[in-house]
């Protein structure tokens, strides 16, 4: 995976170690930027309160009460928990511009982030987000 340009993850692993920590999917997913299939993730249409956290590093990311129903295929939340839970960067992938969204902590990949789809949320941006890169942690 490339490294971010001027941020430095707090949580730092070789490629070995996390390849002893993730299963072979979720390191495709997380370290490899890979895709889950849409509509096959655990947490696709989990309404359960709670937080999400990143599934490599333990690091919240969003919280349910930002979590909605998108249809895509995949968890979809409007907004991070924290300013510093996740970063963006541009994504040229695939033949396209999109922007991805890492962990800001350990900086594995999450999904992407999409602006003005015209869902009714506070912020009009739509996380879409890997499950397998996630780990929700209920609400007691």
């Amino acid at each position: 995976m490339k490294p971010v340009v001027g941020a430095t993850p707090r949580v730092v692993k070789s490629e070995q170690e996390w390849r002893e920590q993730l299963s072979p999917d979720e390191f495709a997913v997380l370290r490899q930027a890979g895709t889950e299939r849409p509509f096959t993730g655990e947490y696709t249409d989990t309404k359960t309160t709670g937080v999400y956290e990143c599934r490599a590093c333990g690091a919240e990311l969003f919280r349910s009460d930002t979590k909605f129903d998108s249809h895509c295929g995949w968890p979809s939340f409007y907004d991070p928990a924290d300013s510093d839970a996740v970063l963006l960067r541009e994504d040229r992938s695939m033949g396209m511009k999109r922007i991805e969204v890492l962990c800001g902590s350990c900086h594995s990949h999450l999904g992407h982030v999409f602006e003005g789809e015209g869902y009714p949320t506070p912020t009009d941006q739509r996380y879409c987000i890997n499950s397998i890169s996630l780990k929700l942690v209920p609400e007691s």
